[in-house]
């Protein structure tokens, strides 16, 4: 059962990060904060899906490496990667080198496209299962942290009827953490009261 930690700058903050710096950045700008890019939110996702059986420090160290070998993420090239590209994916040192992983990408990718050609896209999509906007929890220690919740299992399960890879519920919970659709900020840590007050954009709800 851990609080919240109070760092020599001042701030108390998650326990999570640490004293890495780079940890305790990811976690002061964009941890929580929501998200509404689809684009971003597709990078996360597989990004979430590479982490499963890792931490998220690796992946968050790697993730330029991963810009730049899966072409920013943009599911429109990654849609046609042969299986050339997949080889030179595996030769890559620079990221995980999971082939299962990689070509779940490429179908994920797929599935992405499918759900931008039929409505108001991924964003839309994705936040419809909060309602549009963020869902602000209170707790005091991790130990009161959910791994997955009955929204996670849903989001889950409709993303794989879709087509996604590496989706599971657990995996899409941290998804949803990091995406700000849900604010678990330990109450004490100086970015529960910051995320909350974010404005939400005005978007136009999926049928």
């Amino acid at each position: 059962m851990r609080s919240a930690r109070l760092h020599d700058d001042g701030l108390e903050r998650c326990p999570w990060p640490g004293e890495d710096p780079l940890y305790m950045a990811y976690h002061d700008t964009e941890w929580g904060v929501p998200e509404y890019d689809d684009r971003a939110l597709f990078e996360k996702l597989i990004l979430d899906g590479f982490q499963a059986g890792l931490s998220w420090i690796t992946i968050l160290r790697k993730r330029d490496n991963f810009r730049k070998a899966f072409d920013d993420f943009e599911p429109a090239k990654i849609v046609r990667y042969s299986d050339k590209k997949v080889a030179a994916l595996m030769n890559e040192a620079g990221i995980v080198r999971n082939r299962a992983k990689i070509e779940g990408t490429v179908n994920s990718a797929k599935a992405y496209l499918k759900i931008m050609e039929e409505g108001p896209g991924f964003s839309a999509f994705l936040w419809d299962f909060v309602d549009g906007k963020p869902k602000v929890n209170n707790f005091k220690t991790t130990a009161s942290v959910p791994a997955s919740t009955p929204v996670s299992i849903k989001m889950s399960k409709e993303l794989v009827a879709r087509g996604f890879k590496f989706v599971g519920p657990t995996i899409v919970y941290a998804f949803m953490q990091a995406t700000g659709m849900v604010n678990d900020h330990l109450v004490t840590c100086h970015c529960h009261e910051t995320c909350s007050k974010l404005k939400k954009p005005v978007r136009v709800k999926s049928k």
